[in-house]
């Protein structure tokens, strides 16, 4: 019974009648009405916004009823005070084969509108509401209006703070949604090769028996593996409160990169084993599409109305979430999926560093038109090879093969593993620069081979490869010149299937969608970045170590490691005449404005993961090279610098902040505006502190996109 003087319970009074009131209970509802919050743990959700619909999102939480499908309602109002419901769905159903999260898709809206949604869960009389959500459906075709919205990418939840989502909350901007750009889950839960541990944030999960056992000793770390693995990840991130408001004041456009499945995936393939063992993993793919689907608010189905059949959406390899919208006279948007559908990554990461990939026919056939200068640096001993197979190169095989099984088990190889992968590497031509080196480490001087006379050739070692089952060389810190010739070779030798990022599907959209819109501005998304990371070490005197004068692409996971199809893409874009195109990517954790082939592309920072500039700086450290070093002052300490004087299309770079970029589109122009914080702040909790503290951490940086060029506003 109500005691007037308990204070506690007269609040919850107070609070029960201003909700009845407030949410305009209709004259059927026959229980009272409390803060459903603790019922609803990720809050409420809106995605895929058009003219005339939108995907609402909810999950609901009793654990009670934890193996039950459980009943939902849904209302929608032009008018935060739901005093007329445009939708009144009362026969929703939260399935528990679906983790109790629900997807809607609600039709029949009007263009460029503003609405308001609630979910509420009843139960034992008692109605359960959400918080209110807001979202706003898109412009119709060929409206004069200008767009708003936000893009940003990679919130990495273990050890750090949204404090980027608050200050978009601060700043109370009038969107008409956010693009986010994918990694808005990592797959695993403490991998100090680049999450932070403590800060009083992780992720754990429920059945951490099925998950993915990865490293060893103190880098021992887990791996999303089964569905509710996967389910964890989105649960704790969407937990959080600011990204909770940030999905309550704005409909997501949303794509993923690799970490909602793994760590620079390809397809249904990870790479945690660099190369070690296959690791096609089919099912856990499957898994992380389950997860996904389940909660981010978009309909793969193309459901007409109602509930979205989680069930019914395309797997890999039919999946499809690459889409367009169209916002009015001035705004088509493309996004992309770079994951599904792309090759492997051109260098192996098991390669041998001594394999010749290009033998002397295939370089002089590549050097053609090269001038004189280019032709002569492959004509240096550094470049020359011998067939192994050779019976005079008896011996030096016998050696090879030794310390090549030696290397590989002392990786965790087993014998037969070893065994099986000496056969397929140690052999055929191979690179004297490489091997002699070997040869002479391995105490068989009188084994190594003269040069002289011998064929030129490209082997891995000469892109960067030193180590066997290593990133280095494979997918980060590569030698640009001997990478982008090896990959105009295989491009051409493959008629383009070694860089087929897009697949024939996806490519045949994006090229229609791009060549018939009439928009003023086409706009594609990208999960990673189109800007060149160049790294141009060739003429740092100070550096010793000549194998490092080179230039170097900072990481081939990205567009840079498909440099053929990146020119071919856009130079087609160009000469078909398509106008006023701007990418926007993001993945590399960064932020970037560069013109690439002529074409404008802006790279948003991440949310929170940990910024380039102190992974290259840990990456280098891990090397070797002490802080202190000239290759570290370059790479990592003017790490700014160095990329842009090694890009000349390159106009801004902060490779150490965090935050997000607001794009203003307009009919002449359109406007983008960097807003930074430091990396250091990331491990602090704003949402505790004073909002003026927050706010004076952010800077606000405004580039002009016009003529397909950027230059500061």
């Amino acid at each position: 019974m109500f005691n007037p003087f308990k204070r506690r319970t007269f609040l919850q009074a107070v609070v029960a009648v201003a909700a009845t009131t407030t949410f305009g209970c209709s004259d059927d509802d026959t229980s009272g009405t409390s803060d459903g919050s603790p019922f609803f743990p990720q809050s409420l959700a809106s995605g895929d916004p058009r003219p005339d619909s939108v995907i609402l999102w909810v999950r609901v939480e009793d654990t009670a009823r934890s193996g039950e499908d459980l009943p939902l309602r849904l209302e929608v109002s032009k008018t935060e005070d739901f005093a007329s419901l445009v939708l009144d769905k009362k026969d929703l159903t939260a399935q528990a084969a679906h983790d109790h999260a629900v997807k809607v898709k609600v039709t029949s809206l009007s263009p460029r509108t503003t609405y308001y949604y609630r979910f509420s869960y009843e139960k034992d009389g008692q109605k359960h509401t959400t918080r209110v959500g807001r979202t706003r459906t898109a412009p119709a075709a060929g409206d004069d209006v200008p767009v708003k919205f936000v893009f940003a990418s990679c919130q990495d939840f273990i050890g750090r703070y949204y404090n980027a989502w608050q200050r978009l909350l601060q700043l109370d901007a009038d969107l008409d949604f956010v693009v986010f750009l994918g990694d808005y889950v990592y797959e695993t839960t403490g991998d100090t090769s680049f999450q932070s541990t403590g800060g009083g944030r992780s992720v754990r999960f429920s059945e951490p028996e099925g998950s993915l056992k990865q490293g060893t000793g103190i880098t021992a770390f887990q791996a999303a593996n089964t569905v509710s693995n996967y389910r964890d990840l989105y649960k704790t991130v969407r937990s959080d409160r600011q990204l909770q408001g940030v999905h309550e004041r704005y409909p997501f456009i949303i794509t993923w990169d690799d970490h909602e499945f793994s760590d620079d995936c390809w397809k249904d393939v990870a790479t945690y084993e660099d190369g070690k063992r296959d690791e096609t993993q089919r099912e856990r793919k499957h898994n992380a599409e389950q997860a996904f689907l389940e909660f981010i608010p978009l309909d793969t189905a193309q459901t007409a109305d109602g509930v979205v059949d989680v069930d019914a959406e395309p797997r890999f390899p039919n999946t499809r979430i690459y889409r367009d919208f169209e916002y009015g006279r001035h705004l088509k948007l493309l996004v992309t999926d770079y994951r599904s559908y792309r090759p492997d990554h051109l260098i192996p990461e098991d390669a041998w560093p001594g394999s010749v990939t290009l033998d002397a026919a295939l370089l002089d056939a590549a050097l053609l038109g090269q001038p004189d200068a280019v032709k002569q640096v492959f004509q240096r001993d550094t470049f020359a090879y011998v067939n192994l197979d050779d019976a005079a190169y008896a011996a030096q095989k016998q050696v090879l093969q030794g310390v090549y099984l030696k290397q590989a088990k002392d990786a965790g190889l087993t014998d037969a593993e070893a065994t099986q992968k000496v056969g397929i590497w140690v052999r055929g031509p191979v690179s004297l620069f490489y091997v002699n080196q070997v040869l002479q480490a391995a105490g068989y001087a009188a084994l190594v081979i003269p040069p002289a006379d011998k064929p030129r050739g490209l082997a891995f070692v000469h892109m960067g490869k030193s180590s066997l089952f290593n990133i280095q060389g494979s997918r980060y810190v590569v030698v640009k010149d001997t990478f982008d010739l090896f990959a105009a070779v295989k491009y051409q030798l493959s008629s383009g299937q070694s860089e087929d990022v897009f697949g024939p599907d996806q490519e045949a959209w994006f090229n229609q969608t791009l060549t018939t819109a009439t928009n003023t501005w086409k706009m594609v998304v990208s999960s990673t970045s189109l800007s060149a990371l160049i790294w141009d070490l060739s003429n740092k005197t100070d550096i010793t170590d000549l194998s490092l004068r080179q230039r170097f692409y900072f990481s081939v996971d990205q567009w840079d490691g498909f440099p053929t199809k990146k020119k071919v893409m856009l130079n087609t874009l160009k000469a078909k005449g398509v106008k006023n195109t701007l990418f926007l990517s993001g993945d590399i954790h960064a932020s970037f404005a560069s013109v690439e082939e002529g074409v404008p592309t802006l790279t948003a920072p991440a949310i929170t993961s940990g910024s380039i500039k102190s992974l290259a700086g840990l990456a280098l450290l891990g090397a070797g090279y002490a802080s202190g070093a000239p290759v570290y002052r370059y790479a990592v300490t003017e790490m700014d610098k160095t990329l842009k004087d090694s890009n000349a299309g390159l106009r801004f770079a902060d490779t150490d902040s965090h935050g997000f970029v607001l794009v203003e589109v307009k009919a002449d122009e359109t406007l983008a505006t960097f807003h930074l914080i430091p990396a250091g702040e990331v491990s602090k909790d704003y949402s505790k502190r004073d909002g003026s503290e927050l706010e004076a951490k952010f800077t606000a940086t405004t580039f002009r996109v016009k003529n397909s060029d950027i230059q500061p506003a």
